[in-house]
């Protein structure tokens, strides 16, 4: 599908950002979809980029799976990544922005870490999934492998990837004692003057609140120190987080308007002090509806049945899976 060429092109930039970490479900599909639709409308341009900076998990065949599934779907962007296509006229050779896989753009992560913390917005964290446990000392609060605060890192979810967006708040262990921190914890390699060995948080301002204006759901409201805590920006394996990441790509790759999940609204908040802290201007935010199975869960990757390639074997068009005619069981 292409621009609207009833209208005059636009400044607007969208953007598609799946994480090669499984197959895409149908929450993806209708976010996906929306982002397609709303670049079109405005006679802008829809970019693809590809999230795959987690290593343990990015696949490549999940990659080229997500860019056949969509296209499929009927949604179509301007500019992509470069996986050595042969047609040059290809939306996914590249673009005036490339890279756009983020496993290639470690360069725009360091450069955003490296203002932050000369900036006096970061502090280096060695506590791990157990020392933060026991700091809470709350059963049901408890960090579980995965979250945020257990792996220093985000995945978003419809949309994007799988977010872990309401882990428990930081308890500022280091924080409180980072004027002591040791600059090489476990080896010689270590200096808090470079990112690697630890994980390091972005200082949030307690008590400030964070404001915007979801262009879907309307108003929204978030306190810093209340509503979420000290979040990582740069995982100790080495690896830039989601929040940081994400930031620094939309930044660079001059987007104007971001179409996510609503399970990201809390990081919008979290970007929205990054943005700030870097001197950037943030993007509109559109925050769609989530998409459920039949008991009410919220779709992940880990509902093989209602992947888009497991739909689109089993006979679905794409009209009905865009629809929500769909039974939704798992």
């Amino acid at each position: 599908m292409s621009r609207n060429s009833s209208l005059p092109p636009s400044d607007y930039r969208g953007r598609l950002a799946p994480s090669p970490t499984g197959y895409l479900h149908i929450g993806h599909a209708r976010t996906f979809w929306t982002a397609c639709q709303r670049a079109i409308a405005a006679a802008g341009t829809l970019v693809m980029r590809m999230e795959d900076l987690d290593p343990d998990r990015s696949r490549a065949e999940y990659a080229d799976a997500a860019l056949n599934d969509l296209r499929w779907l009927g949604i179509h962007w301007q500019e992509g990544p470069d996986l050595s296509s042969p047609d040059l006229s290809s939306p996914d050779h590249g673009g005036p922005y490339a890279p756009y896989e983020q496993s290639r753009r470690m360069a725009f992560y360091l450069d955003a870490w490296s203002k932050l913390q000369k900036g006096g917005f970061l502090f280096p964290c060695r506590c791990s999934r157990k020392d933060l446990e026991a700091a809470l000392n709350a059963p049901h609060e408890s960090i579980s492998p995965g979250t945020v605060e257990a792996q220093g890192h985000n995945e978003p979810g419809n949309g994007e990837q799988e977010p872990l967006d309401d882990e428990p708040i930081y308890p500022g262990t280091c924080r409180r004692s980072e004027n002591n921190f040791p600059l090489s914890p476990n080896s010689p390699a270590c200096n808090i003057a470079e990112p690697g060995c630890f994980n390091w948080r972005f200082r949030v301002p307690a008590g400030e609140v964070i404001e915007f204006v979801d262009l879907n759901l309307g108003p929204q409201r978030f306190v810093a120190g209340t509503d979420f805590g000290d979040f990582v920006v740069w995982r100790r394996d080495g690896v830039p987080s989601y929040q940081l990441a994400c930031v620094a790509d939309d930044a660079a790759m001059r987007i104007t308007e971001v179409v996510r999940g609503e399970d990201l609204l809390k990081s919008t908040a979290r970007q929205i002090l990054l943005y700030r802290a870097l001197s950037l201007t943030p993007p509109a935010w559109f925050h769609c509806r989530l998409v459920a199975d039949s008991s009410g869960r919220r779709l992940a990757k880990r509902h093989d049945a209602l992947s888009l390639r497991a739909l689109r074997l089993r006979g679905f068009t794409p009209e009905q899976i865009l629809s929500g005619a769909l039974p939704m069981e798992t």
